[in-house]
């Protein structure tokens, strides 16, 4: 049976379980990170060198990176309704996932850190309000590509694209600032929610 190794709250370990529950892929998880088992040990290391969840065992086939891990599953369990295997769509869904981590991902990571964690290294006022605004500029580009699709990231189906966007739109509104009106993904975040999945892996109060 499938593992995988990492908190259930983190971000990136949600992607995991939300995937292989849209897939059907049994799996068993274990809570490593912070606040339970070290990801520091040699044994964790040994499976991810950056001692970083999440890590998935697959047999004796171990791999490490979170949207490569989705990558991975869809392909191996033939979820092609999830990952086309043309490769014009296929690179359509690729592109967002990459979107997401290279760009979206990024422009949040200050506000995060000081509204939601409450570092104390991340409370500069001036670079918490230019955070916010960069996370909100690349919540408009969302708007528009889903006001263009009138469905979901990628086109009108669901597909792996979803996975960490939709994610990404979970952190979005359950973080405390101001949010400008979005129709569009708010209309997305109220349509993720009618997949159990999504309700019990995303849109759970865990930004």
């Amino acid at each position: 049976m499938l593992q995988i190794l990492g908190k259930a709250s983190s971000i990136n370990v949600r992607k995991v379980l939300w995937a292989c529950a849209e897939i059907g892929i049994p799996f068993e998880q274990e809570d490593w990170g912070s606040g339970f088992r070290s990801t520091c040990t040699p044994e964790f290391i040994s499976m991810n060198p950056n001692a970083m969840v999440p890590v998935i065992k697959d047999g004796d086939f171990v791999l490490w990176e979170s949207n490569t891990i989705i990558r991975y599953l869809a392909s191996h369990y033939d979820a092609t309704l999830l990952y086309p295997v043309q490769s014009r769509a296929r690179a359509r869904v690729d592109q967002w996932i990459d979107w997401q981590a290279a760009d979206l991902n990024k422009s949040w990571i200050y506000a995060f850190m000081s509204l939601v964690r409450q570092s104390p290294a991340h409370q500069d006022g001036n670079v918490l309000a230019a955070s916010c605004d960069q996370w909100a500029r690349h919540m408009e580009i969302l708007d528009r590509q889903l006001e263009s699709t009138g469905a979901y990231i990628s086109g009108n189906a669901f597909t792996l694209a979803d996975i960490p966007i939709g994610l990404s739109v979970n952190r979005w509104f359950e973080t405390p600032l101001a949010h400008p009106n979005l129709p569009a993904v708010r209309a997305y975040y109220e349509r993720l929610t009618l997949r159990p999945a999504y309700r019990q892996h995303g849109r759970n109060g865990t930004p």
